[in-house]
């Protein structure tokens, strides 16, 4: 199982780019468009993270995209 480090679009869209750690981070993932938006373990991951979609994006791109559905936070 992998730790991977989140990088976050700074785009309205939700996408977050996650790596593996042991993986370089793809060239398009630089700022100001993208930036750090932490790192998971096995058990923690973000809401819309697929494991199993996450193992077939690495293994063929080095990398996995998805879309980061958030709950509305009390008064935003």
């Amino acid at each position: 199982m992998y730790s991977y480090n989140l990088f976050r679009s700074t785009k309205p869209d939700g996408l977050v780019c996650a790596v593996p750690e042991e993986r370089s981070v793809p060239s398009f993932v630089v700022e100001p468009h993208w930036q750090f938006g932490g790192r998971i373990e096995s058990q923690d991951a973000p809401l819309g993270f697929d494991r199993k979609a996450a193992m077939e994006g690495v293994r063929f791109n080095g990398f996995y995209l998805f879309a980061s559905f958030q709950k509305d936070r009390p008064g935003h």
